[in-house]
C-alpha cells in the first residue's frame, strides 16, 4: 500500500487519483496505524516551506515517519515541497528541515535568468537524470511541469539524480538510498508523471 501523508498540505487527491489510475493501491490518510503499514510512503508539500514544516511535526505519526523512514528504510518519495523538506534547511523562513539528505534549499538567482525569465518558475522543462536513478526508468526525453521559486542545493553530489536548466542548472531530484524527493509535479506531468510514481511504486 502507497500511503500519500495528509498534514492538511496541498490537494494530495491529484496525486491519489493518478497513482490509482495506474492500478496501485494507495490511501490518503494521517492515520499512524496506516502510516505503519505503508510499503511506501508519499510526502506532498505545496506553498511556504516553513508552514508545510510546522504543519508535519505537529501530526501524530511524525514518530511513526521518522521511525518507518529512517530505521525501518521504507522507500519514501517527497513532492514539491515535500522535496525541499528532506533537506536540512531552507532559505524560505527559518524551520528546520527533516535532515534526511544533507543540504539546503536556495531561492532562485535573479541576476543568472535569462531575460524574459521570472521568479516562480512555473513551465514544463527537460529533466536530464543520473544513468542510476530507477525513478526514471523508461522514461524517453523526460519533461515535468515546475511550480517554485527556491531549488534544491545538495551538499553531497552524487545524491543529485536529475537536473534542469531555468537559467541556469539546478537539481531537479535527489535520493540517498530508500529517500527520494523530486522537485517538480508528476502529478501534473501527464505520461512522465504517471510513469515516475509507477515507477517508485514498485521499487524493491
Amino acid at each position: 500500500m502507497v500511503v500519500i501523508l495528509d498534514y492538511g498540505i496541498g490537494n494530495v487527491f491529484s496525486i491519489y487519483n493518478m497513482i490509482k489510475k495506474i492500478g496501485i493501491a494507495a490511501e490518503v490518510t494521517n492515520d499512524v496505524t496506516k502510516v505503519m503499514q505503508a510499503s511506501k510512503i508519499i510526502l506532498p508539500g505545496v506553498g511556504h516551506f516553513k508552514y508545510c514544516m510546522q504543519q508535519l511535526r505537529k501530526e501524530i505519526f511524525f514518530d511513526t515517519l521518522q521511525e518507518r523512514v529512517l530505521n525501518n528504510k521504507i522507500p519514501v518519495l517527497g513532492v514539491c515541497v515535500g522535496c525541499q523538506m528532506l533537506m536540512e534547511t531552507s532559505e524560505e523562513g527559518n524551520e528546520k528541515g527533516l535532515g534526511w539528505i544533507k543540504g539546503s534549499v536556495v531561492r532562485f538567482k535573479e541576476n543568472e535568468l535569462v531575460q524574459g525569465q521570472k521568479i516562480p518558475h512555473m513551465a514544463w522543462t527537460d529533466v536530464t537524470p543520473s544513468k542510476d536513478c530507477k525513478l526514471y526508468d523508461g522514461i524517453e526525453e523526460p519533461r515535468f511541469y515546475f511550480s517554485h521559486s527556491y531549488h534544491l542545493a545538495p551538499a553531497i553530489e552524487i545524491q543529485a539524480t536529475a537536473t534542469s536548466i531555468y537559467g541556469y542548472p539546478f537539481t531537479a531530484s535527489v535520493a540517498n538510498n530508500n529517500i527520494m524527493g523530486v522537485q517538480f509535479h508528476p502529478e501534473k506531468s501527464h505520461r512522465f508523471g504517471m510513469k515516475l510514481y509507477e515507477n517508485f511504486a514498485r521499487l524493491y
